[in-house]
């Protein structure tokens, strides 16, 4: 495998050689991470594609979805079914260190890569594999999308107003919290391959990672031996915690904890609240959430948000406005945070995109994004770098 010299100021995973097979967005949102701590991200690509180059939005004939998910990878046009295609795939895969993908179960051992092959050919090589419902099980061939898995993770029965109001989390959790798990598994298989000297095999579900993340709603039903269910902005353990109506517009607010139930009341001027013992504890504040809420709003309602957001944010209550996408982009902290990424091309002239969360003392954050690549327009890039005639 080829290494670069690594150095100080190099990204984590500078010198990591990553082939990728994903498609859309659960597998591609995986690589994106690793590309983003410095992986050599191979991008390896169906002829017509990854499906997503023909999502929209489009901007000048390019997929703003496609380009917010794969910038700073390469592409390059393999088919499996071709005999030379197969043998570049073959030479690639003796000289990367990670491979991924995100097909149904069985797909990628139709082409010839079992693991029982790639383990025994390649035996340094990991591999992680994302898929609706993982590789064993009676589910493992259903066909999976997002919503799917919400639904059936249960996820959805806890999200919206009430019971007869459920709503689909905003964005593609079920792709993307497997994404975020398929990445720490690939560091972890990392590891352990540099005190082992052996590669490995990671199986990821999306639905297991719905599970993963339904918090504490398991721990809960088991012990009160009742079905949780939405309640709209509200916490189940905490109070008050969620949304709340002002002269104008609502804010949230999130007292966790006694001392800023109180700072809270000092700043709505309600003694009689503040030494009601029917909010004397959160577990008191939880059981008459409802009172507590009427005589919050009561208050809130005479002045609007901004004053509140103002008076509350001096007393350190959490406390914020409902920002919509386009407050987000000019937000001044998640500027300062470089989390806005202008991107450039030959063809876009100005488009905005997520940035990197990661934050290392060691790198410098620019506000420039890579480029997304064309499809097949590293072929020759790829090829030499990797040696291959």
């Amino acid at each position: 495998m080829k290494k670069k010299n690594i150095t100080l100021k190099d990204l984590p995973l500078s010198g990591v050689n990553v082939l990728d097979l994903t498609n859309v967005l659960s597998g591609p949102f995986a690589t994106l991470i690793l590309s983003d701590l410095g992986a050599n991200v191979i991008k390896v690509e169906k002829p017509t594609g990854d499906d997503s180059r023909e999502f929209g939005p489009i901007i000048n004939g390019e997929s703003g979805y496609f380009i917010s998910l794969n910038r700073g990878k390469k592409s390059i046009v393999l088919d499996l079914k071709e005999k030379n295609d197969k043998k570049i795939f073959e030479s690639l895969l003796s000289k990367v260190d990670v491979l991924v993908d995100n097909f149904k179960p069985g797909t990628i051992e139709k082409f010839g890569f079992s693991w029982n092959y790639l383990s025994k050919k390649y035996p340094n090589l990991i591999f992680a594999k994302i898929s609706g419902f993982g590789e064993t099980g009676p589910l493992k061939n259903y066909p999976a999308y997002d919503i799917i898995v919400q639904a059936m993770s249960g996820i959805m029965s806890i999200t919206g107003k009430n019971e007869k109001d459920y709503v689909r989390v905003g964005t593609s959790i079920g792709d993307i919290v497997a994404g975020l798990f398929c990445v720490i598994g690939i560091l972890s298989q990392l590891i352990r391959r540099k005190n082992l000297n052996i590669g490995s095999k990671l199986d990821i579900s999306m639905l297991d990672c719905q599970i993963a993340i339904l918090e504490n709603a398991i721990a809960r039903y088991s012990i009160e031996k009742k079905v949780p269910v939405p309640i709209g902005t509200d916490h189940p353990s905490i109070s008050p915690f969620g949304l709340f109506k002002t002269l104008d517009r609502p804010i949230v607010l999130a007292a966790g904890n006694n001392k800023i139930f109180f700072k809270l009341c000092e700043c709505l001027n309600d003694s009689k609240m503040k030494n009601n013992s029917m909010f004397k504890n959160n577990i008191n504040r939880n059981k008459n959430l409802k009172i507590l809420r009427k005589k919050i709003e009561k208050k809130l309602t005479k002045k609007k948000s901004n004053v509140w957001i103002k008076k509350f944010s001096k007393k350190n209550i959490p406390c914020s406005l409902v920002n919509n996408i386009k407050d987000i982009v000019n937000h001044s902290q998640v500027l300062d945070r470089k989390m806005i990424l202008d991107y450039k091309d030959s063809k876009i002239d100005n488009l905005k995109l997520s940035g990197n969360p990661l934050k290392f003392s060691f790198v410098k954050n620019k506000k420039i994004s890579k480029k997304s690549p064309r499809l097949d327009g590293d072929r020759k890039k790829i090829l030499k770098f990797f040696g291959i005639n």
